[in-house]
């Protein structure tokens, strides 16, 4: 049996909700975002995790019957993304319409290029995908095979018809854009915080458009806080977006009250921003993408939504994909042991040690895992007063001197005449440089 989670108003959490309970005419929503395809971890691909997830997503909006699947921007990790990140992509749209029975939403990140994001559009539409790059994208009206329809559109807004539902159900998107550009798209040029301009043009949508008839969502991409949150989250590993400080980010008291979800991406975690409709929540990315999101359960939200009732909402969690570790140690040896009895993961290591990891060391390390992102020597205080002196005994030595040192230092090994005439001949080179 499938188990529900949806508001509890006294503790900001969820409450367990029978399935008996929810409404057959309900429509299904799965919201994700920041898939970042072509990303890397430092040295490493994760395309083949991607893959992997993205296949997991589409068995879970088949096993879960969803109506609708929203991907909330981050599609792509760069502008120029790898076509082999293209070609997922394309497939993994393709799959997740269900040729035209399902409606498939993405808009652009701060990650995207809206004008790739949109390019496609008016062929992705034949098969119920919607592409939005910018927030004055337009989508005409059209009408597929299938029973998917859009009925009403403008810069901002869409209303569909899906299919086996006579609820409507309405859009107000707004993809990424900078400043600059949301500053043109919303035609101001004063000092008023853009925020305040955001909620003007969102309520205006909402007046004109979201009666209680419909079911009533806004999807987006941009940093967004509780207004009364004194210690907000963190920005995982990204960089602010339409933030100074804090002047610039978005409030959950900005999005419209017809609204009863607001489905957003940029953040990593997942969670949600309010307890109250509307609804605010982050899906969070499909893969742990930085050593900042070590430990973190990812998922994507499957939300219930029926006409002026506030969302009911299962989150499922995703098993695809290898988890990212830091792990502390104070021995070589017991860190080598750790690693060949967890191969399957990617780690930091921070090593503990009163002295400095040898050459021999570092390969013995490197040699138990393939998968090691970093590894971080912190030396302890004795060791960096031995440093000190033995720098303190260095300045007293002439550079072929300093230079025996240093190589005994690194191989265990005396420095013969072969080597130092390399070393001053390399060194004549520079000086004549």
């Amino acid at each position: 049996m499938c188990v529900y989670l949806a508001e509890n108003h006294q503790n900001k959490g969820y409450f367990l909700l029978e399935p008996t309970k929810m409404s057959a005419a309900s429509i299904k929503i799965l919201h994700t975002a920041d898939w970042h395809l072509g990303k890397r971890l430092e040295k490493f691909s994760r395309f083949d995790e991607q893959r992997a997830v993205l296949a997991e997503i589409c068995a879970i909006a088949d096993a879960q019957q969803v109506d609708v699947v929203i991907v909330a921007g981050d599609i792509f990790d760069q502008y120029n993304p790898p076509n082999e990140a293209i070609d997922l992509f394309y497939k993994t749209v393709k799959k997740l319409s269900n040729d035209g029975n399902r409606l498939v939403l993405c808009i652009a990140g701060n990650h995207d290029s809206p004008e790739r994001i949109s390019a496609p559009e008016p062929l992705a539409r034949t098969a119920g995908v919607c592409l939005l790059g910018l927030p004055d994208s337009y989508i005409p009206p059209f009408v597929l095979e299938s029973g998917l329809a859009l009925l009403r559109s403008e810069e901002g807004f869409l209303e569909f018809k899906l299919p086996k539902h006579n609820t409507p159900l309405r859009i107000i998107a707004t993809p990424y854009a900078n400043e600059l550009r949301l500053k043109k798209f919303l035609n101001f040029n004063d000092d008023i915080l853009l925020r305040a301009h955001l909620q003007t043009f969102w309520q205006n949508l909402a007046d004109k458009y979201c009666d209680d008839k419909g079911v009533n969502l806004l999807v987006s991409h941009l940093f967004v806080i509780d207004e009364k949150d004194t210690n907000p989250p963190a920005e995982d590993d990204d960089k602010p977006i339409l933030i100074a400080g804090n002047a610039q980010a978005i409030f959950t008291q900005n999005f419209p009250s017809e609204m009863q979800y607001v489905a957003l991406g940029h953040m990593h975690r997942c969670y949600a921003l309010s307890d109250n409709m509307p609804m605010v929540m982050y899906s969070g990315s499909p893969l742990q993408y930085s050593l900042s999101e070590a430990g973190q359960q990812k998922y994507v939200l499957v939300l219930q939504l029926t006409a002026n009732e506030p969302p009911q909402i299962e989150k499922i969690p995703l098993s695809e994909g290898l988890p990212l570790v830091k792990k502390t140690f104070k021995q070589v040896d017991e860190c080598v042991q750790w690693l060949n009895e967890n191969p399957n993961c990617y780690v930091e290591i921070e090593l503990v040690c009163a002295h400095y990891i040898s050459a021999e060391e570092t390969k013995q390390i490197f040699e138990a895992h393939d998968k090691i992102v970093r590894i971080i020597p912190h030396i302890t205080a004795g060791a960096q007063a031995t440093e000190t002196s033995i720098s303190a005994k260095l300045e007293q030595l002439d550079i072929n001197e300093i230079f025996k040192e240093y190589f005994k230092s690194k191989t265990g090994k005396e420095a013969d005449d072969t080597f130092l005439a390399l070393f001053n001949e390399i060194r004549n080179m520079s000086e004549d440089l």
